[in-house]
């Protein structure tokens, strides 16, 4: 399976919900979608909560983390 091109899905726009980046042409955050799978939610499980998306939407949203990471510079968390 290749990897979706997630610029076709998720928008950064100052007037919908403060600039976080959405899924287009909903007000879904990327980081609700992405914390609800890491939190232990199916594609399935999240479709079901937000049914106006899409299964390549919530690909997108997994795609769009995976590239954020990788451009950050992460440090790890002292403790």
């Amino acid at each position: 399976m290749s990897r979706i091109h997630w610029q076709d899905y998720v928008v950064i726009d100052p007037e919908i919900h403060h600039g976080e980046p959405c899924i287009k042409e909903t007000r879904v955050p990327v980081a609700i979608i992405v914390g609800s799978i890491a939190d232990g939610m199916t594609i399935e499980d999240v479709i079901k909560e937000y049914p106006q998306l899409k299964r390549e939407a919530v690909r997108a949203a997994l795609s769009y983390a995976a590239d954020v990471v990788r451009q950050d510079i992460l440090l790890p968390l002292a403790g």
